[in-house]
């Protein structure tokens, strides 16, 4: 089971992790692992592309199973608007494929303040 959580604060997605792994199809063949890591890594990516942030990044890049990225505290308006639709879509993303694969994906958000 892959478990996405994702935490807020002041009402903005602040940080996100992944976890486990989904086991719905064969190594190299597992759709909703492919689709979450996708998702995940592209969001991580384009955090720094379109929002220019800089993420704190940890994963466990030999055996995967583990994404964790946070948000610096210093960001202006701007970062936090672009920073916030990303998050947004990558959250709603995840839970289409959940109400799809609820069987292999978890998502969860928990609100800070």
């Amino acid at each position: 089971m892959i478990y996405a959580h994702f935490i807020k604060q002041n009402n903005q997605i602040n940080q996100f992790s992944l976890s486990g792994h989904a086991e719905s199809g064969p190594e190299g063949q597992d759709l909703v692992c492919s689709a979450a890591s996708a998702l995940a890594i592209g969001t991580t990516n384009n955090l720094n592309r379109i929002a220019q942030v800089e993420p704190k990044v940890d994963a466990n890049e030999e055996e995967g199973g583990f994404l964790e990225v946070i948000l610096p505290e210093d960001l202006d308006e701007k970062q936090k608007e672009h920073a916030e639709i990303l998050l947004q879509s990558l959250y709603y993303s995840l839970l289409d494929i959940q109400e799809t694969y609820g069987d292999f994906i978890s998502v969860t958000q928990q609100s800070m303040g």
